[in-house]
């Protein structure tokens, strides 16, 4: 009888600490400073898009997802050339995938202090790769101007460099 009260009783304990440090893993979560910056984007973004000397309109939507754990980037939602980005929290850091309209998704990483108003994400793989020569997008700068205006400067890279930029100044569609 009493071994089924200590095996009880171990077991409650055992749950009660495993209950705990989930909450205290999703608070961590929810700490993440960079997160919150990307998930107060949620909604319709316009303005210009510019890769070398040519413009185009642009547009691109955010959306919290997955319990406000990520945030989804569409590019051109609907068009030809529609891209999505999924931006997510690794513990103080941020990983980024953009499932690019060359076929590759590229992976990339940001660690980004409190209160910075850029995010400056860095390659670390992709997957659909033959090698890290293929062209892909190799890094992205968010810039948080104001609650409304945004920037992202993506950088392509091509034979294992820098082969231009593509920037995106937006403003929040009210």
């Amino acid at each position: 009888m009493k071994t089924k009260i200590v095996v009880s009783l171990v077991l409650a304990l055992t749950t009660c600490a495993l209950v705990g440090r989930a909450r205290d893993d999703k608070k961590a979560q929810d700490k993440n400073g960079a997160l919150e910056q990307f998930k107060q984007l949620a909604g319709e973004w316009v303005g210009k898009g510019k890769q070398g000397d040519m413009d185009h309109d642009a547009r691109i939507v955010y959306k919290v997802t997955s319990g406000g754990s990520a945030v989804v980037e569409t590019i051109d939602p609907g068009g030809e050339h529609e891209m999505i980005t999924m931006i997510h929290p690794d513990g103080d850091a941020l990983l980024l995938t953009h499932y690019c309209m060359l076929g590759n998704q590229p992976q990339m990483k940001a660690t980004p202090k409190e209160g910075d108003k850029k995010v400056a994400f860095e390659f670390v793989r992709a997957t659909n790769m033959k090698s890290d020569k293929d062209p892909h997008m190799h890094s992205v700068t968010y810039t948080f101007v104001d609650k409304d205006t945004i920037k992202a400067e993506w950088t392509h890279y091509s034979d294992g460099k820098d082969a231009g930029k593509m920037e995106f100044e937006l403003k929040r569609k009210k």
